[in-house]
């Protein structure tokens, strides 16, 4: 699927399924999903009816403001102790921008958690990302060249071998070196879901 935003087994149809599903189970209207993802109506109904391909960032958004992440939308929980995850079993988002995400964690029951490796190409800027709920955290670590890293506008430059913690419910962009570009790897552990059922929006 070379235009598609998924690069393995997971087709669109079965994609915008599971969002609705996640939308439903917490009491959610589209309109009130847009609202939060800000994400307009249009494009959040496109994509559950799998008539439209999302971006990253947007099935990210979506993702927040339904209080998941994205691997949860993309995989089924893993059972058992030990979960291996052969390379061809990952996996693996392509943005149109010219970056990719590459998810290195197996969707784990009520764990809201997410490990993943993020390749981006020289000058490319992935854009800025949501914040999460309250009480989330982000820690990454650069492996090749130079992260430009943004915080609520706060700007940070992170080379091979460097790496941060910053509180998730941050504003938080991600830009490669203009020469370089950048590989790193990052961990997510999202608090309890800040939206829940309608009606319960804090």
């Amino acid at each position: 699927m070379s235009e598609g935003v998924l690069s393995s087994g997971l087709s669109m149809a079965e994609l915008g399924l599971r969002i609705r599903g996640e939308r439903r189970a917490r009491g959610l209207s589209i309109e009130r999903l847009a609202e939060l993802s800000g994400i307009s109506r249009s494009m959040v109904s496109e994509v559950e009816r799998g008539a439209k391909t999302p971006t990253v960032l947007v099935l990210d958004r979506l993702a927040t403001a339904l209080g998941t992440s994205i691997s949860r939308l993309l995989d089924e929980p893993a059972h058992g102790g030990v979960r291996v995850l052969r390379h061809a079993e990952q996996r693996v988002l392509r943005d149109p921008s010219g970056w990719e995400r590459r998810v290195l964690s197996p969707v784990l029951g009520e764990v809201e958690f997410e490990f993943m490796r993020t390749t981006i190409g020289p000058g490319v800027d992935a854009g800025e990302f949501a914040p999460h709920a309250p009480g989330s955290r982000e820690y990454l670590a650069v492996e090749q060249g130079v992260l430009l890293l943004t915080i609520d506008g706060q700007p940070y430059e992170l080379a091979a071998g460097d790496s941060a913690y910053y509180p998730g419910d941050r504003r938080h962009a991600f830009a490669g070196d203009a020469e370089t570009g950048c590989v790193l790897y990052l961990a997510m552990e999202l608090a309890p879901g800040h939206h829940g059922r309608e009606g319960h929006d804090g």
